[in-house]
């Protein structure tokens, strides 16, 4: 959990933009990252609460703003999102995500009036695509595939929706409240254009929107090959491989070279036993210190059985917290997620496929903040040794598959049984 200074301000984010613009893809991902970093933040869809009310089969004359009383029936649900979104703030949220077209100023002016009265920071983020083949594909791919259209042809799906986003174009009134705070993102993140984004958060916002992209790459995540430690249970140091851990690099290195791109990008940690596992895959691995273990500190080198002897009481501790645990002169995974940040940002703004080999916490950070892992649930998500964790990108997340590359099994490589995200395993 972040800790808020007396200047910090509850936000609103205020999704702005025609149908199939990106707005659901860009929430998301603003909701991941900023849980991620320890803000109480919460998306406030306007279209699920639509289907919830309204229904989700309405057709695209739902929509047209000559319809006096449907569109009635659209501010009342969309007033009704917004007292949630009020709701959420109020009660201890930090920041609460508003994810709608709000492509009319009356609507926006509403917002933007009733978050100031309780002195709700209001930041429109206005999703703008001026490219007709990425709006064509988001219609065939997404919006046509929505709850909106099941059952219905895909031609009919499409047809609809269009019609849809031409009865929003009617009244369609770009962001351009110079007194406002504002990011607007042109054919999402080709071009981005700034106003008034101040304080820390604002800062943090406006650098990460400006690396995101919708462009689709998978990331495989790994742990280095078993090191001298790694038996003994040892934490920290700098070991070397063992003789299994160097079969484990040679498996890693065939398992990619049937599969992997021609520009993957490669990174790993500054410590032995992470290089010397990527050294098989070339010389174009990047070695990042921020992608280092967790720093045990005094009780670096140690076995849990010799902190359990010499420390009880930090034993103790970090059972009962492992996630705010704190190594004495060391560090926290709270920490850990703070310096991988910027490895974050980098990772958004990749747009050829990534491999990590880093450690088992650095791992587990990355991997709950690409599956929108709760903080809470990082120190237990199970990251074995001599498994390569692929995540392959869909609409709005990511689809998971697990491969075993242990040399001592029978088979060059087994596909895990688990293929979707694995059960969190409290330790």
């Amino acid at each position: 959990m972040i800790l808020q200074g007396p200047e910090f301000k509850k936000h609103a984010l205020v999704l702005v933009g025609l149908p199939a613009r990106g707005k659901t893809f860009v929430a998301r991902k603003i909701a991941r990252y900023l849980s991620w970093l320890g803000y109480r933040t919460r998306t406030f869809n306007v279209g699920e609460y639509r289907r919830s009310i309204a229904g989700a089969r309405q057709p695209a004359a739902f929509f047209d703003p000559g319809n006096a009383e449907q569109r009635e029936l659209r501010e009342r649900i969309a007033m009704r999102a917004l007292d949630d979104l009020v709701s959420f703030l109020v009660d201890g949220g930090d920041v609460a995500i508003y994810d709608a077209t709000n492509t009319e100023r009356s609507r926006r002016a509403a917002i933007y009036e009733r978050c100031q009265a309780l002195d709700i920071k209001v930041v429109f983020v206005e999703s703008i695509c001026e490219d007709e083949a990425v709006v064509e594909a988001n219609v065939r791919e997404n919006k046509a595939r929505s709850p909106d259209y099941q059952g219905v042809s895909p031609d009919e799906a499409v047809r609809d929706f269009r019609e849809r986003i031409a009865y929003y174009a009617e009244t369609y009134e770009p962001v351009d409240d110079e007194d406002k705070s504002y990011v607007k993102l042109i054919d999402v993140g080709r071009k981005v254009v700034v106003n008034r984004m101040q304080g820390y958060l604002g800062a943090r916002l406006m650098f990460f929107l400006m690396n995101v992209h919708p462009a689709r790459r998978k990331i495989w995540l790994t742990r280095h090959g078993e090191s001298r430690f790694n038996p003994e249970r040892r934490i920290g140091g700098d070991p070397e491989l063992t003789e299994r851990g160097r079969e484990y690099s040679e498996s890693l290195a065939a398992f990619f070279g049937s599969r992997a791109p021609e520009h993957m990008v490669i990174w790993t940690s500054t410590l032995r036993r992470a290089l010397q596992t990527a050294e098989p895959l070339g010389p174009s691995a990047v070695a990042r210190r921020n992608l280092d273990e967790i720093d045990a500190g005094i009780c670096d080198s140690l076995s849990y059985e010799e902190i359990h002897e010499r420390l009880p009481e930090e034993f103790r501790a970090r059972s009962l917290d492992k996630f705010r645990y704190r190594y004495p002169r060391g560090e926290s995974y709270i920490d850990v997620i703070n310096r991988l940040e910027p490895v974050i940002v980098d990772l958004e703004r990749q747009r050829s496929p990534v491999l990590v080999v880093s450690h088992n916490a650095v791992i587990r950070a990355l991997y709950a903040y690409l599956m929108g892992r709760p903080q809470e649930e990082t120190p237990h998500v199970p990251v074995p040794l001599h498994t390569v964790i692929e995540l392959t990108p869909t609409a709005y997340g990511y689809e998971e598959r697990r491969y075993e590359l242990d040399p001592q099994l029978d088979s060059e490589y087994a596909l895990s049984r688990s293929v979707g995200p694995p059960p969190v395993r409290r330790s």
